[in-house]
């Protein structure tokens, strides 16, 4: 039960305020590779298989480091965690221009893979910790719809503009690490680590080393990381590989490939907010069924659409308003309600890290083989096995949405009078 005279409303405001905005930077950061690839592809030499590497090593670090980072949050706390991770990926961004090469590069994106996977679970943890229980979901969600504003939505149209006012695209990078270390500074000023509770969404500083196992007692767990591979391999592949395709095979212009790409943010920003809410309504399950289901359709129809830009921006903007959707519900409302008492940065971390291993990061890597050896417009249908995949493994699910569950058992009470 809330407790609204003993709670910091002032604190939470600021709090949940500069985690989104961290947040939405770890996306700005991660994703404004993508539509500057084709200029980068020009200067140094790159194919379509580097582009998919590129995003897949990041992927693969974030995941790994999301897994090994979540259980030190649980027992340290996120502040520190949260400021030197902000630091550290904020300046690796900038480094990106300064790359002469493809070995460079992916040096550069796997080591700021560590330091955004290990600022996720912390960010989430934190968000979690300095909410309001009966604002927890709402405050979830409007973090997560950060990254996709900022990252999906916003990072095209920044990044093909700043390409009109500066030299080149290394200088598009080297401008990046500003906002990031100005949010590390607000951080070390304004966080707290909060006391641990019993509650859930909060940490336990005394956790025995077999009680993280426990994580895989719940059924919903194993099926939300096996989603979040199926949603990730959709739009990540998606993410990474559309730029270049409106470029390559549509040839749009940098601008108008700027703005239909941006539906994949402002389509993210919509669903983080949009899905998690329908679930509390119609339930984590039925949600999750419908999201997946609709994303397949919508972009069987995009890979048919040619080069019409307001009707690729309608597609895109229903493509990932459910699959960007999907992955906010499935590590947001379906990871906190699944996660053991005190693991929940833990939980957090292994289900966003195992779906960035392998749906963010091997997934690219082979678009990227079949964009280089069978063309780009085949890397869709990857996407779409993924997506429709994903229809079937959420029937699994078991549904824990507080008021689905309620009507449940009302219903169990009745017909057993």
């Amino acid at each position: 039960m809330d407790t609204p005279g003993k709670h910091d409303s002032a604190y939470e405001f600021k709090t949940v305020l500069l985690l989104a905005v961290g947040f939405g930077l770890v996306g700005l950061d991660r994703w404004m590779v993508a539509p500057l690839f084709p200029y980068m592809m020009r200067d140094l030499g790159l194919n379509f298989q580097q582009l998919g590497n590129l995003i897949g090593v990041l992927a693969i670090a974030w995941g790994a480091w999301a897994i090994a980072s979540g259980p030190i949050s649980d027992r340290i706390g996120c502040k520190k965690i949260l400021v030197w991770t902000m630091i550290a990926f904020s300046l690796l961004s900038s480094f990106s221009g300064l790359a002469t090469g493809f070995a460079s590069l992916m040096l550069i994106r796997g080591i700021m893979g560590v330091a955004e996977g290990a600022f996720t679970p912390a960010s989430v943890a934190a968000t979690s910790e300095a909410s309001l229980a009966s604002r927890r979901g709402f405050n979830l969600g409007f973090q997560m719809s950060m990254f996709s504003l900022l990252g999906l939505g916003v990072a095209p149209i920044l990044a093909t503009q700043l390409l009109r006012i500066v030299p080149s695209w290394h200088w598009v990078f080297m401008v990046s690490a500003v906002p990031g270390l100005i949010v590390a500074a607000l951080y070390a000023r304004i966080l707290r680590d909060r006391p641990r509770t019993g509650t859930v969404g909060a940490s336990s500083l005394n956790h025995p080393k077999v009680q993280w196992r426990s994580i895989f007692a719940s059924r919903n767990v194993v099926v939300a990381i096996a989603a979040m591979l199926c949603a990730m391999s959709g739009i990540f592949v998606v993410g990474a590989m559309v730029p270049t395709y409106l470029v390559a095979v549509l040839h749009l212009n940098a601008q108008s490939m700027g703005f239909v790409a941006s539906a994949l943010g402002f389509g993210g920003f919509i669903g983080s907010f949009g899905l998690s809410g329908l679930s509390d309504y119609v339930g984590r399950k039925v949600a999750a069924i419908g999201a997946f289901a609709v994303a397949a359709v919508l972009l069987f129809v995009f890979a048919r659409t040619g080069a019409e830009p307001a009707k690729l921006f309608a597609l895109l903007f229903g493509i990932s308003m459910c699959s960007i959707g999907l992955l906010s519900l499935l590590s947001g409302p379906i990871a906190t309600e699944a996660a053991p008492t005190g693991l929940v940065a833990s939980t957090i971390g292994l289900i966003s890290g195992i779906g960035e291993i392998f749906g963010g990061g091997v997934a690219p890597a082979i678009a990227g083989y079949v964009a280089q050896n069978f063309g780009l417009p085949h890397v869709f249908y990857f996407a779409l096995g993924g997506l429709a995949l994903g229809v079937f493994v959420v029937l699994a699910l078991v549904e824990t949405a507080p008021r689905r569950r309620g009507r449940s058992r009302c219903r169990r009470k009745n017909l057993s009078k």
